[in-house]
């Protein structure tokens, strides 16, 4: 990968004068960067004094986040001479469908700048830079993701780098528990292969949903993927022959995948009440687990997380068929060691949304999602009488939106 260099004279405050600086835009590269990008996110996770913060460790690869995208990228911000990293930011890029049209979008993602060198416009370059890698990528849109009261980080975008808020989304949290969850009566539970899960995928997606990767394969026959499995009433199993391609009259899907082997969290500052009451809740769970009782997970220690993707149900019994395939999913991440929550991203207005298990506390009710169209001249169509498709413009053809496992 070819490097990428661009330099910018950026203010800094200091004595009440201005001073001259030159910070460094580039690629990141291992060898070198590797010990200052970490030690430099580090200082980005410290916490508000007495309140809780959620800290995460990459497991010793700054850009794990992205290198499960073919095309990926990672930029580091540095003082010019004196080698110090001030600021990193990542991003891939990706074909998607919607509503039967496809797109290269560029997921931009993991913007940090050192708390010491922040209001510099050190962001705003990173974020012009990766940008422009993207437009040589062939990216037609660009989007990004934050908590809808992560008012720095919608400022910028927004204000500063011309994105629109576009979609809503919910992340849905359920702690694993000390006890296992029930399936459920009269439900089989199929794991699908990777082959058979694509095929099922692009023709519940493929024409609907916004944000379905056209490299979904790739996806299922990932070893971070765990498995894609649907559940049917058991009565509807001796009849259903994959190979017809007729589906169930009710059915569910989902696929669950192993972000744990990517980064591990961890939470810190919690009060010493807190903690005991954490604590105490699972010792109780584990000791009498016939009570089911809703414990809280150790996430004082590192964790990880299964994340459910792709999730879909149709019929008038799907509702309990896709609790079934959560509480399948729970069960899943309750054997697995160290895996201390299972999470789901969907779309605020998705059917599903509502039937998926999760603690309202641990939540996010708003996802924001915003994105720029990729330069200012449209792509034509080969007919001169059609309307240049605009993703922006349009109405979503359904309120799906198929969350990539690799994005989280």
């Amino acid at each position: 990968m070819s490097l990428r260099v661009a330099a910018e004279n950026l203010p800094m405050l200091g004595d009440g004068a201005a001073e001259n600086l030159v910070v460094l835009v580039r690629e990141y590269d291992e060898e070198s960067d590797k010990t200052a990008v970490e030690e430099m996110e580090k200082r980005c996770e410290v916490g508000q004094r007495g309140k809780p913060s959620l800290v995460t460790d990459l497991l010793g690869d700054p850009i794990c986040r992205v290198r499960q995208f073919p095309s990926h990228v990672m930029l580091v911000a540095e003082y010019y001479g004196g080698g110090e990293i001030v600021g990193v930011i990542r991003a891939c890029v990706k074909t998607v469908t919607r509503g039967g049209n496809s797109a290269a979008v560029a997921y931009i993602l993991g913007l940090r700048v050192s708390p010491a060198h922040r209001r510099l416009g050190i962001g705003t370059k990173l974020v012009q830079e990766i940008e422009e890698w993207c437009k040589q990528k062939g990216a037609e849109y660009a989007y990004m993701a934050t908590d809808c009261t992560n008012e720095p980080s919608i400022n910028l975008f927004t204000r500063k780098c011309s994105y629109t808020k576009f979609r809503t989304l919910s992340m849905l949290v359920q702690p694993v528990h000390a006890h296992y969850k029930t399936i459920g009566s009269g439900i089989a539970i199929v794991r699908l292969t990777p082959k058979l899960a694509g095929t099922l995928y692009r023709g519940v997606f493929g024409n609907s949903a916004e944000f379905f990767p056209k490299d979904i394969d790739t996806i299922l026959s990932s070893k971070l993927n765990l498995g894609t499995f649907m559940a049917m009433p058991k009565k509807s199993l001796p009849k259903w022959d994959p190979k017809t391609g007729i589906l169930p009259s009710s059915f569910a899907l989902l696929s669950v995948w192993n972000t744990k082997e990517v980064f591990k969290l961890q939470v810190k500052g919690v009060s010493m009440f807190k903690y005991a009451c954490c604590v105490g809740s699972r010792l109780l769970d584990s000791w009498m687990p016939w009570l089911r009782l809703p414990s809280f997970p150790d996430v004082f220690r590192q964790f990880g997380v299964y994340f459910l993707h792709g999730l879909y149900k149709e019929g008038n019994s799907a509702s309990r068929l896709l609790k079934a395939l959560c509480a399948f999913a729970h069960n899943m991440a309750k054997d697995d060691d160290g895996c201390g929550a299972v999470v789901a991203e969907v779309g605020h207005l998705d059917p599903v949304r509502d039937v998926i298990p999760h603690w309202r506390k641990f939540s996010w009710a708003e996802d924001l999602w915003c994105i720029k169209k990729m330069g200012d001249d449209e792509k034509q169509n080969d007919d001169e009488s059609c309307e240049p498709f605009d993703w922006m413009k349009s109405r979503p053809p359904s309120p799906v939106i198929f969350v990539d496992p690799r994005d989280f």
